[in-house]
């Protein structure tokens, strides 16, 4: 997705790994929040900047902004100007990064 520059949404990302109610956004979210804890550590763009809330017009739900912002990354207004600018900052680093890594997975 990172490579076609694409986003999901969380139910879509749900479908897509074929996860199993009860609490399938739950379990999306929990698992995007720990990839953003290993980004954060490993100084990678947020991947889970790929997925967003139907619900928010193209941004990702509240707690991915929570959750950047625990991990240093994010300061301002969730609802706010700030957090578009974050998100398409974090977007655009995620898509080259992670885009970049699947192109060089399919030469070799």
């Amino acid at each position: 997705m990172a490579a076609a520059g694409q986003t999901i949404t969380y139910g879509g990302l749900a479908r897509l790994l074929e996860l199993s109610p009860p609490n399938t956004i739950h379990q999306i979210t929990v698992a995007l929040e720990r990839l953003m804890g290993e980004d954060a550590e490993a100084g990678r763009p947020f991947i889970a900047a790929l997925v967003i809330s139907k619900a928010r017009g193209g941004l990702p739900a509240m707690g991915f902004f929570d959750c950047a912002r625990r991990l240093g990354r994010f300061t301002g207004d969730p609802n706010g100007v700030e957090a578009r600018s974050f998100h398409a900052a974090e977007l655009n680093a995620a898509q080259k990064f992670w885009g970049g890594r699947a192109a060089n997975c399919r030469d070799q």
